[in-house]
């Protein structure tokens, strides 16, 4: 049942207020950078915008380049697609003149995934565009509306009079969508505090589970022939097809409510193998000597990277041998991208329990507890850095898909928590 909202006292009620006043700008803002198409190896120019708001702030910033091979041994790493020449995070540093309060980290991502065919967008999916309460755009729920929230709680606390009264640290991070690795670069150069809000969609939830994700790239190699006498050859096609066929039984498997995390028992289908890419073959009338399939694979958290490639590769070994003609054939498996193990997020720590009650006293509703089947970068946070960590922001619908939305209602509705749960956490200062 709702109850009223009661914010504390004056202070936070002049917080949501202020907050409220800078609807306009926080819708100005995310259309100006969803407007700025961050996709994979394309950031610089989003990052440079996030970059002058943050000297807007008077924040510190900093341009952290990614050093691979700082990385590259560390646990939480996974296999990079491009370079890294050119690309950066982008960090915004406040110190406080007295520190009273606990430290906090706000950490999104720049990065967004491809748009798909344009075609079936209803506008072109880098010119947003409102209808009502939603604002269209890739990117703009995932996650770009959480960068918003972060510096639209910031800004509002700011034209109040007041800085947080500990260090706080906001963080645009890149390739959240495929490696992690633009997290995982700002946890080694030594970035840290008592805790981590991560921006990510929850429907104005708190995160309390991850899946763990990995990308495996399943290359097969047949026998050419005639089409006009294809049992002469071996098709590379059909062998990757029917392997792929056995992980889905594993899928299936996997899903089982047996088998299942607890946080996952009343999900509908919390293990997805997605075959994201297929390509194969050279010509209509030749059997396909070479069919490569991209797939990406959740896992529960609690199990290792190594657990699940053990199963997984045992699984299409055994499906490959199965078949009669497979000395035939041969096949290979590469990894790159995702290599992310799963998190289960402490509910109990000050962090979690703290902004449960800001969303509950601002918002006037219990919050939801939000369980994820895809990963985020909180896992850096919680598996190896030591911070406590979870995941909180706004609305939205058809992510990674077509007509990507985020609510509007709902950005400024997680930011109001957000600029009180500084308040409560950080304390504050006047400026």
């Amino acid at each position: 049942m709702q109850q009223a909202a009661m914010p504390r006292n004056d202070l936070e009620r002049q917080i949501v207020e202020a907050v409220e006043t800078l609807r306009a700008e926080t819708v100005d803002w995310l259309s100006q950078l969803i407007a700025k198409p961050s996709l994979l190896g394309q950031e610089a120019s989003a990052q440079a915008w996030v970059a002058e708001r943050f000297a807007q702030l008077d924040l510190e910033v900093d341009n952290l380049v990614i050093d691979e091979d700082a990385i590259r041994e560390h646990p939480g790493y996974s296999p990079s697609l491009i370079s890294y020449d050119g690309r950066v995070n982008v960090i915004g540093r406040h110190r406080p003149q007295q520190t009273r309060g606990r430290s906090l980290i706000f950490n999104g991502h720049i990065d967004v995934v491809p748009v798909g065919d344009a075609a079936l967008w209803t506008r072109p999916p880098f010119e947003p565009w409102v209808d009502g309460d939603r604002l269209y755009g890739r990117g703009g729920a995932d996650m770009k509306s959480g960068i918003i929230a972060y510096l639209i709680a910031f800004k509002a606390l700011r034209e109040l009079g007041y800085e947080p009264a500990a260090e706080v640290i906001l963080q645009s991070v890149i390739e959240e969508e495929c490696t992690g690795n633009g997290a995982l670069a700002c946890l080694v150069a030594g970035y840290t505090a008592d805790a981590a809000i991560i921006t990510e969609p929850t429907n104005n939830g708190v995160m309390a589970c991850q899946m763990g994700v990995m990308w495996l790239t399943l290359e097969v190699e047949g026998h050419p022939a005639h089409a006009a006498r294809a049992s002469q050859g071996f098709s590379a096609v059909e062998m990757g097809m029917r392997l792929f066929k056995a992980l889905q039984e594993r899928e299936a498997h996997w899903n089982e409510p047996q088998h299942r995390h607890h946080c996952y028992t009343h999900s509908h289908k919390p293990i997805n193998f997605n075959l994201g890419r297929i390509e194969g073959g050279e010509w209509t009338s030749s059997v396909p000597t070479r069919c490569r399939l991209d797939i990406r694979v959740g896992f529960y958290p609690g199990r290792t990277i190594e657990d699940v490639r053990g199963e997984l590769e045992t699984c299409i070994q055994d499906a490959f041998a199965a078949h009669p003609a497979s000395k035939d054939a041969q096949y290979r498996i590469r990894y790159e991208g995702f290599k992310a193990e799963g998190c289960e997020v402490d509910m109990n720590t000050p962090m979690v329990t703290s902004l449960k009650d800001v969303h509950r006293d601002v918002l006037g509703t219990e919050v939801a507890e939000y369980t994820f089947e895809g990963t985020t970068d909180a896992r850096f946070f919680n598996l190896y850095g030591g911070i406590p960590a979870t995941c909180y922001g706004a609305t939205g619908d058809n992510i990674h898909g077509i007509d990507e939305w985020v609510s509007i209602d709902s950005i400024m509705d997680a930011t109001k928590v957000l600029a009180v749960f500084i308040a409560r956490w950080c304390q504050l200062n006047p400026r």
